[in-house]
């Protein structure tokens, strides 16, 4: 599957914010979005365009695609399923890429960022209730167990991640057993729970016209 491969530091300057791609680089002085907060291209020096309506809608598709590694194809799976089933629709998107193994992943400090995390996952270094998964956008439900793999408990990158990210704090539907390396998902997360500067329903509204 296609994927960007290009500075990720750009991402978080064309939209205005920190997208925490780069791991514990995106909590200090080097962040890009401190150093130089302006849109990438030879015309970022100018101000920033006000944006209204449409605008206003793709932008914020764009922030979490950008923000989940999603592409625009399996974004849209993920908003036709959210849909679907009963309940707010934009919160119901959220909760199905919260619920993705790789993010999980992250979100239990497994991984120092989402991309890294993917990685991982993709590498085979992760179990659900028992069994190896190397999917990242698997699904995990209430009750399923994320663990890091025996002959992975000294990986390198795993054993740093979670030492930079001890200060990060686990999510309240996360219960993390550090001695296991493990972490299940209590239940499904509630908007309130999500900490994310995103206003789904502009979503919704693009995808609904």
């Amino acid at each position: 599957m296609a994927r960007y491969a290009g500075p990720v530091c750009r991402l978080c300057r064309r939209e205005a914010m920190k997208l925490f791609l780069k791991g514990e680089r995106c909590y200090g002085e080097k962040c890009a979005i401190e150093r130089r907060n302006v849109p990438p291209g030879q015309h970022g020096k100018g101000r920033r365009q006000r944006l209204m309506g449409y605008g206003l809608q793709l932008r914020e598709k764009q922030k979490v695609k950008r923000m989940y590694g999603v592409l625009e194809r399996q974004f849209r799976r993920y908003f036709e399923e959210a849909d679907r089933q009963k309940g707010v629709t934009g919160e119901t998107l959220l909760q199905l890429l919260e619920r993705r193994l790789d993010n999980v992943v992250y979100r239990l400090g497994f991984a120092a960022s989402r991309p890294q995390a993917r990685q991982l996952v993709r590498h085979g270094h992760f179990t659900v209730n028992g069994r190896r998964a190397d999917v990242p956008s698997f699904s995990v439900r209430a009750g399923d167990v994320v663990a890091v793999r025996a002959s992975s408990a000294k990986n390198p990158a795993i054993l740093y991640a979670m030492e930079e990210v001890k200060g990060r704090g686990i999510p309240e539907w996360l219960e993390l057993d550090g001695q296991a390396l493990s972490g299940r998902l209590t239940a499904a997360p509630t908007r309130d729970q999500l900490n994310l500067p995103v206003q789904e329903q502009l979503i919704v509204e693009l995808y609904s016209k």
